[in-house]
């Protein structure tokens, strides 16, 4: 698989994954200057921003793993953006991480994989 297509096939995934939990799936890919959220999406009345992470093999550590410190304050500034740009009223909200370990691959889609999600996995 194109290492470029990575990224974009595990949100494809955990859209999918998160639609068919019941969450509404309101933004993908929401950009403020250099930091970027994934998925915004309602989980009932909760605002939640998820960060996904995917992966081929766990030799590099769990997925989760590589939302960092410094990556929970990217997501954070953007949040707050969106919070102040995007949202009329104010709301509860949450930062969530969607693990993805790819185990097959074909023609550059993602066919075989573990995928994890943790709810609240950081606070600003």
């Amino acid at each position: 698989m194109d290492p470029h297509l990575l990224g974009p096939e595990g949100e494809r995934l955990a859209a999918e994954f998160l639609a068919k939990k019941g969450f509404r799936i309101i933004e993908r890919n929401y950009r403020y200057h250099r930091n970027e959220i994934d998925i915004v999406a309602r989980d009932g009345k909760t605002l939640c921003f998820v960060e996904v992470k995917t992966r081929f093999s766990s030799q590099t550590g769990h997925p989760v793993e590589a939302v960092t410190p410094q990556k929970q304050r990217e997501i954070i500034k953007a949040a707050r953006a969106y919070l102040a740009f995007c949202v009329e009223e104010e709301c509860d909200c949450r930062f969530d991480v969607i693990a993805i370990q790819v185990k097959e691959v074909e023609e550059n889609r993602i066919d075989s994989f573990v995928i994890e999600h943790f709810p609240d996995a950081f606070w600003a």
